[in-house]
């Protein structure tokens, strides 16, 4: 069983940064599936930046939604969500 998304915030270089129910936090870069099918869309950036959490993963306002091991298992780990301080997830140093 893979960790459901809780947060989905669109970023720079169409990635997005996830947060999991577990607590981890992860960034999955989008650019390499952009060609292919469906995700041909999302290139455009407005289109691609209506992105929601939706049940345990990731959708956009067009339908496009992604598996949700797919998204925990592409999504590279980071400590801090993209754009938040520690201070602002409460690890102080």
């Amino acid at each position: 069983m893979y960790p459901s998304v809780k947060k989905v915030t669109p970023i720079d270089d169409y990635r997005l940064s996830i947060h999991f129910d577990n607590g981890e936090n992860g960034v999955l870069d989008m650019k390499p599936y952009l060609d292919f099918g469906v995700f041909q869309k999302l290139k455009d950036r407005k289109a691609f930046d209506r992105v929601r959490v939706s049940f345990d993963t990731i959708e956009w306002e067009s339908g496009i939604d992604l598996d949700p091991e797919f998204v925990y298992a592409k999504s590279q780990r980071t400590d801090v969500p993209h754009g938040e301080t520690s201070e602002e997830q409460g690890t102080h140093s």
